[in-house]
Formats: C-alpha cells, structure tokens, sequence
C-alpha cells in the first residue's frame, strides 16, 4: 500500500496558549466549564479496556451557537476538541490522549420540532433515544435504532450506530435525512434537507455520520420515525448449536419474512442472563426473536418462522406477547455488560464486534466459537444476527499481561477472519482507538481518501485526534 500522508498536528497549542485558552473558556461558560479530576475522568473512556485519558477540561454548551464560539476559540489556542453524548462508546473514542476539551452535549436535549405528516422530527444532539420515544409515543411514533445503550443521537450518528431493530429498520446511515454540524472553523453547516431521497451533489450528511466526531460536532439532526405498529410479540427458541441458529436466520431472511429484531445468543450468554436476569431459559444458543405487523400479519410471520425453526432443529417458540413480558426479555438483553461481569468477578468487559455477508454468518460465528474456546477465554457471544452482526464479550483479567495478549492475539483473529470473509472489522461500535490497524487492513488505500478529507475540512487536527487513524 502507499504510504499514508502523516497525521495533521493534535492541536498546535504551546502550553501557555492552551493555558490561555481554558482560561478564555472559563469566562465564556462560568459554571459550565470544570476542570475537576473526577468529572474529567467521567468524560473519558468509560466502557472500554482501554487506558483512560481525560481531557483537560469538560464544557457543557447549550446553543450551536456556543458550540461554534468554543470550536473557534480552542482552534486559536490549540485545544483539541472531543465531542461526548453519554460515553458509551466501546472503542475508546471519548478519550483525550492529547488533552484538550471534552464537548458534553448533554445539555443540548430539546426535541426541536415533530413533523407527523412527514414521519420524521428536528432535536439536538444531546437528545437520548428512550427520551426521544418517549416524546413521540402520543403521537403513534417511534425512532427504531436501538444500539442497547441509551445514546444520544449526536453520538450515534457518531459513531454510526446500528442495533437489535436494523434487520427491519436500518442503521443511522439510513434514519438520518439532515444534521447541522459546527466545523473545524467554527463555522456552522446544515447539510442534507428532509426530502427522503436526493441527487443532488456529495452526501455530505453521510460524510459525517460514522466519521466518529473527527470531521466536526454534530448539534442537530433531522431524523426518520417510523409508525408504531399495531401488534408487536416476542419470542425465544433454542437450538442444539450456533450454525442451525444461525442458518435458521439465513433462510428466513431469504424468504422475506420480515422479522423485526433477532438476536442470537450463545449458552454461555444465556448462562449469565439468566443468572442476571432470572430468565430460566435452557442454556443453549437461543433466538430472541420481534415480529411487528398487523395482528393477522404477525401471526403470519411467527408460524412461517416456526416452520423454519422446526426444520433446523430448534425448539418450540415460548411467546411473550404483553408489553411487560416483552421488555423483560429485551432488559435482560440490554443488560448483558453486567450479565458478563458477574461471569467472572474481578474480570473487565473487554468487547468487540465484526459483520460478515449474512452467508459467512454462521461459518464466521462457529470459526470464533471455537477459537474462543481453543484460547480459554471467558467470552460469550451475542449477535443482531439478521445483518449478520455480532458481539463477543471477553472478560479478561487486565493486569494479567499474559492473559492480555492472549485475547488482543484472539481479538486480532476475529478482526482478520471477518475480513477476509468480505467483512468488516466493526459492524457498528466504529474504529475508536481500539482498531485503526485494521481500519487499514480493510480499506488498503482507501484510507489515504479518507486522511485526505480530514486533512482537508481539518488542517490542525483539533477534531477528536487520535481516533480512527493510526499515527
């Protein structure tokens, strides 16, 4: 491959300037800009094993308009800026390994404007979905992208978030129709409107969602909702192993059958949800499956899948069709970071994802499964298998330097073996500071295009450095 150009500069600032510079930011905010160890170290990598690194400083804007005067301001200083929703970000992309000013928008939380006719609404970046469904839910709406995490909108569109609904819904790519985003500059761009299709020149918008806060703060989006359905039922089925869940899937999906969540879970996942969450299941690889529809349409689509099922050797469907029963069984699927850690006290969550062809699926899950266990690793798995997604969790011991490389080596195979099946190295956690090596490896040169863009709408490197790209 061509040698990539070097990183722009993480913030030219000499120390007095950026002394200089906080010093300005605290006249402009008062209360709302703190220098505290502890808050600043809640605004860093919070989900992740990775080194925390906190910023210099935390800022709690309210406007766009203060987001761009303290964009402008730390470019005069040479502050690096990190845009923060609520910090769940699994790949460390919150951290701060060059200083700086962590941007917290949450206080930017208003859901702006409701547009029923047209099925889509206005809200600022610090917006969090369940907040923002529970906005709509009068309205007979809801906005389906469901990362597990309640994450503000700004940080999934960050990071490109996708969830236990995209097999029916889509990803952020696909619900987001407009963003307003402060640049590099300071200034401020509204790209994108809110027809649902255009041809009209580049996709700005997607330029921005997934670029992990390195190209500009997101403070507003124009989301797609969806009509909520009028029947909605659940159900789980177990399997004698993880490639007849998984081909159950497969041919599901070619038949169209138009499930609207399945999610995988293997025995060890199904051990420690039900340890955590008293779901009694059989410890064996399970489907948690949503049909939504008409009554008669998802009594349709539930005996279509049964049949499915029943042909790959699964078990019989065990329904949770009220409300209550249904959020019990998502909780407890929402829930499995503190699920694992009860797997082994003492241990770190350790997570990671890939996405292969829905056809390497179950090639990809038994491949990992096996090498899971050829490791000695504790790490159960959980995939939105209907996109062909999924999630292992390891739990490892952090300060064991020998176990460590054990599962970086274990990590770096799975990130290999999803590639080489014509996947990606992350489905929808993103690049972070966890895989930029393997950013590389998936996209060759390509990764020169995408340096050159930042370089371009970012020439001193202020955005969230040191994420996404190896320095």
């Amino acid at each position: 491959m061509t040698d990539a150009p070097p990183a722009p500069e993480a913030g030219s600032g000499t120390a007095a300037m950026r002394r200089a510079g906080l010093a300005r930011l605290a006249a402009l905010l008062g209360d709302r800009f703190a220098t505290g160890q502890a808050v600043r170290e809640q605004h860093a990598n919070l989900t992740s094993w990775h080194p925390v690194q906190p910023p210099d400083a935390v800022v709690f804007p309210e406007t766009t308009e203060e987001v761009a005067a303290i964009v402008r301001l730390c470019g005069q200083h040479g502050l690096p800026l990190i845009p923060f929703g609520v910090g769940s970000s699994l790949e460390a992309g919150c951290n701060a390994p060059f200083g700086g000013v962590s941007v917290d928008m949450g206080r930017m939380n208003a859901v702006l404007v409701v547009h029923e006719e047209d099925m889509d609404c206005v809200v600022q970046a610090g917006v969090t979905r369940n907040q923002l469904n529970a906005h709509l839910r009068d309205l007979g709406l809801f906005f389906p992208v469901d990362p597990g995490a309640d994450a503000t909108l700004g940080g999934m569109a960050s990071t490109r978030a996708s969830g236990t609904a995209a097999v029916r819904y889509g990803t952020m790519k696909d619900n987001v129709l407009a963003l307003t985003v402060v640049m590099p500059d300071g200034s401020v761009r509204k790209t994108g409107t809110r027809a649902r299709k255009s041809s009209a020149g580049y996709d700005i918008t997607r330029l921005f969602v997934g670029a992990e806060g390195t190209l500009g703060i997101i403070t507003e989006l124009t989301v797609r909702l969806h009509g909520i359905p009028p029947a909605v039922t659940a159900a789980i089925c177990s399997f004698p192993d993880l490639g007849s869940a998984c081909d159950t899937v497969i041919m599901a999906i070619r038949l169209g059958i138009p499930v609207a969540r399945v999610e995988l879970l293997d025995e060890v996942q199904v051990r420690a949800c039900n340890r955590h969450s008293g779901l009694g299941l059989a410890e064996r690889p399970t489907l948690f499956l949503e049909f939504h529809g008409s009554e008669a349409g998802v009594r349709e689509q539930a005996e279509s899948f049964g049949e499915i099922v029943a042909d790959h050797g699964g078990g019989s469907f065990a329904w949770a069709e009220t409300t209550e029963a249904r959020n019990r069984l998502w909780q407890a699927r929402h829930e499995v970071y503190w699920a694992c850690l009860e797997l082994r006290p003492g241990s770190k969550f350790i997570a990671t994802d890939v996405c292969v062809p829905i056809s390497r699926l179950a090639d990809c899950m038994v491949e990992t499964k096996r090498d899971i266990e050829a490791t000695g690793l504790v790490a159960p798995i959980v995939g939105h298998v209907g996109d062909g997604n999924f999630h292992v969790s390891v739990m490892g011991m952090v300060e064991d330097a020998e176990e460590m490389a054990r599962i970086k080596a274990f990590i770096g195979r799975l990130n290999e073996r999803a590639i080489a099946m014509d996947g990606t190295c992350t489905g929808e956690h993103g690049i972070g500071q966890g895989k930029q090596e393997y950013l590389l490896r998936e996209h060759g040169d390509n990764v020169l295009t995408m340096r050159a863009i930042k370089a371009a709408l970012d020439p001193h490197g202020v955005m969230n450095p040191g994420k996404v790209f190896v320095a």
